[in-house]
């Protein structure tokens, strides 16, 4: 068997299985994202949380219940483990599952201060929540080590400050694209996980909106669904997240609409939930292939509609 460092990541690959920060994590397109779908919290109120198989279709099944009910979270996964972060009702809370058994969420620890509408993602080990509406369009990014429990670190600064925005991670960089105060963000920025200090530029997304949810892979990211100008949209933007650039159309959801949830198993990302016009949510689950282009496909339902809910994956 043959070992390959990379020196630009610093992985390990021991036949398609790398090694990030002594935990291995899986192989080839596939480095930590996991094949269980979740999904949680969601308005109103609540503390549900589903999960899917992300390669196959159907209906979600119920996991368990975070600690607190809310909406306007943030979640992101690593080390076989789930996280919740934030929401309404203000709370700075942070929730942990291990993702491949099922039962309710444990208390992890706390975000720097109360916050919601932030975004969140990870590498295997570290996971990143940034932005927030708590001070009217926070520049905050801090961050958590995902294997133990504690409370947040501050990591660095947005290039802007903004909530409802969407992050997702290719494992090495972070991407924190769109959001608001103010008129709707095109503004995409990025940050390498592992280092902390402040965002850098990345690009512009296809359409200024909020209220989107972001997946990705190795090697392209998407961002699904938004609100731009008082409209809801069903725009899927992608980039290629270890460059720099704009984002390119994708196609589209099913239909327009705002705060839905996405996960990956690192092939396909499942959008969850969101609105149109209702106020209520919606129970629609849809996935794309992430390395083609094209209109998401039905894959079923969650168990309730709910909209302004997190998604995360893993095994």
């Amino acid at each position: 068997m043959a070992l390959t460092f990379n020196h630009q990541t610093n992985e390990i690959s021991n036949d398609g299985v790398i090694t990030v920060g002594g935990v291995a994590v899986g192989g080839n397109n596939n480095p930590y994202f996991g094949d269980r779908g979740l999904f949680g919290g969601g308005y109103n109120p609540t503390s549900t949380i589903d999960y899917v198989t992300i390669s196959s279709t159907g209906n979600a099944t119920d996991f368990g219940d975070l600690t607190v009910a809310r909406y306007r979270l943030a979640s992101c996964a690593g080390s076989g483990r789930g996280l919740f972060a934030g929401g309404v009702s203000s709370t700075d809370t942070i929730d942990y599952v291990t993702i491949a058994t099922t039962g309710n969420a444990a208390d992890f620890g706390n975000l720097l201060a109360t916050e919601y509408d932030l975004a969140g993602c990870s590498d295997p080990t570290r996971g990143l929540f940034g932005g927030g509406a708590a001070d009217a369009g926070s520049t905050v990014i801090q961050y958590v080590t995902i294997a133990s429990t504690g409370n947040a670190t501050d990591f660095g600064d947005l290039t802007t400050g903004r909530y409802k925005p969407a992050a997702l991670s290719d494992g090495t960089k972070g991407v924190f694209a769109g959001g608001r105060p103010g008129d709707p963000s095109n503004v995409m920025d990025f940050v390498t996980v592992q280092t902390t200090g402040n965002a850098t530029d990345f690009g512009d997304l296809t359409v200024a909106r909020h209220s989107m949810s972001g997946a990705s892979n190795k090697t392209r990211g998407v961002f699904g669904g938004g609100r731009s100008g008082g409209s809801n949209l069903d725009v899927i933007d992608y980039i290629t997240v270890a460059t720099t650039g704009n984002a390119t159309d994708f196609g589209n959801l099913s239909s327009i609409r705002y705060g839905p949830a996405a996960s990956t198993n690192g092939t396909r990302a499942v959008f969850g939930g969101g609105d149109n016009t209702s106020g209520s949510g919606e129970n629609t689950i849809e996935y794309i292939t992430i390395a083609s282009t094209g209109n998401a496909t039905d894959f079923g339902d969650l168990t309730a509609a709910r909209v302004a809910l997190a998604g995360c994956s893993g095994d």
